[in-house]
């Protein structure tokens, strides 16, 4: 039997073939769009990718077996580079407190609930948090994303922390990549309330070193919160983990602003996520580095919060990723494709340029784009077909669906299946 898979007759291929940094400006508008295109993999990897006559006609591709995808687009798999996967059991009387009390949900503060969170942690047992995550990771799977960047700080004191990271490790490669990320500040443990200094010195000279040690995250991310970590805080816990040999992540312009944005830039974090309060010259500072402006237009959806500054971003040369910011305790959704429309109808995005902010972007967002974000001959067979002959049909259909099927390293993870109208 052939090794070989053959997806062809895709009438647009996406392949987002381009240059090695992530996109920007004009860039994200070339999606590398190949009209009736085929892809021709092995083992999981990519091997050729063009017109489905040339593709069609390899040696390789004639006992493969194949994927029919007439009529339809084929792109690359999302990749979801902000999301809190684990996260604990939903706050379903929280939200809905929060909304007859303010009108609209809003961030908790520092500690709201943190002596029955930190116990909750403490007891849970951590294969019903992976059973927990695993139906998370299928509803993303069903729409489309095959990386997942996923943080901690849920947890908030040592035993919570590390148990999230173990999970997410045991997670990554089974069947998506999981990128784990360690949050610093969003959930100070009970016995740091009120004492930030106290708190960023366990984070680095305990927690931090015992994380890497045992290299149960590739990135720390900070996030400054009042009653938590400030600005000057969250340099200092950056500069510890860059020190340990962590990639950097940082909450920037989020709640307000504060200073983040440069933070960001000056250490050579990898991404600057949220910006919903960045201003022009936080703009110019992104636009003029390699750190991925990441946007999560889904946060804070119905409400009066205000919007980062997407247009003014990629039109100033900023590299710009979107992201759901999946949260299952509040109301940040699984859906790239609904990220992908608000950040057109919201954030002024065109279909073009979200979709490469939601694939090749993102990719660089958590550090791999040499692997996945784009489908080109050497990189994984990350694939969705989605049931529309036009890609910007993503952009149009608020809260829809169009994924017919999901490929992970080229094995279907996800088939959309038929509606079973009753007989007459």
């Amino acid at each position: 039997m052939s090794g070989f898979l053959l997806v062809r007759g895709a009438r647009q291929l996406l392949t987002l073939r381009g240059p090695s940094g992530p996109r920007r400006g004009g860039q994200l508008r070339d999606l590398g769009l190949i009209q009736d295109g085929a892809l021709l993999i092995r083992n999981g990897v990519i091997t050729s990718v063009g017109p489905s006559r040339r593709v069609e006609n390899l040696t390789e591709a004639r006992s493969a077996r194949e994927i029919d995808a007439s009529g339809r687009v084929v792109m690359p798999g999302f990749v979801d580079s902000h999301t809190h996967l684990v996260a604990g059991p939903s706050r379903l009387a929280e939200y809905e407190t929060q909304l007859s009390e303010a009108g609209a949900p809003g961030p908790a503060p520092p500690g709201a609930g943190s002596t029955a969170a930190a116990r909750s942690w403490r007891t849970l047992p951590a294969s019903r948090l992976l059973l927990q995550a695993r139906r998370r990771l299928e509803t993303l799977i069903r729409h489309g994303t095959t990386t997942v960047e996923a943080k901690s700080g849920a947890g908030q004191e040592e035993t919570g922390e590390l148990k999230i990271l173990r999970v997410l490790a045991a997670l990554n490669e089974r069947p998506l990549d999981v990128v784990a990320t360690c949050l610093a500040g969003k959930a100070v443990p009970v016995e740091y309330l009120g004492q930030p200094d106290d708190y960023l010195h366990w984070m680095r000279t305990h927690l931090l070193p015992k994380i890497r040690r045992r290299r149960l995250a590739r990135f720390v991310d900070v996030t400054c919160t009042p009653g938590g970590l400030g600005a000057d805080q969250a340099r200092i816990c950056l500069e510890a983990a860059r020190a340990l040999g962590f990639r950097l992540k940082i909450h920037a312009e989020h709640a307000e602003h504060d200073g983040g944005a440069r933070t960001a830039v000056e250490l050579g974090a990898t991404s600057a996520d949220g910006l919903e309060h960045a201003t022009a010259d936080d703009v110019a500072l992104l636009a003029a580095s390699p750190t991925v402006a990441t946007l999560l237009p889904a946060n804070g959806c119905g409400t009066a919060q205000r919007r980062p500054p997407a247009r003014a971003l990629i039109d100033e040369g900023g590299a710009v990723a979107l992201a759901t910011g999946f949260n299952p305790t509040a109301s940040s959704p699984g859906s790239m494709q609904m990220v992908m429309a608000l950040a057109c109808s919201h954030l002024g995005l065109l279909p073009a340029e979200a979709l490469c902010a939601a694939t090749v972007n993102g990719a660089h967002a958590v550090g791999l784009a040499d692997r996945v974000g784009s489908l080109e001959a050497g990189k994984q067979a990350d694939v969705l077909i989605l049931a529309a002959p036009d890609y910007r049909e993503v952009a149009c259909h608020f809260g829809g669906n169009l994924v017919a099927m999901t490929l992970k390293r080229g094995q279907v993870l996800y088939q959309q299946g038929e509606v079973q109208w009753p007989e007459d």
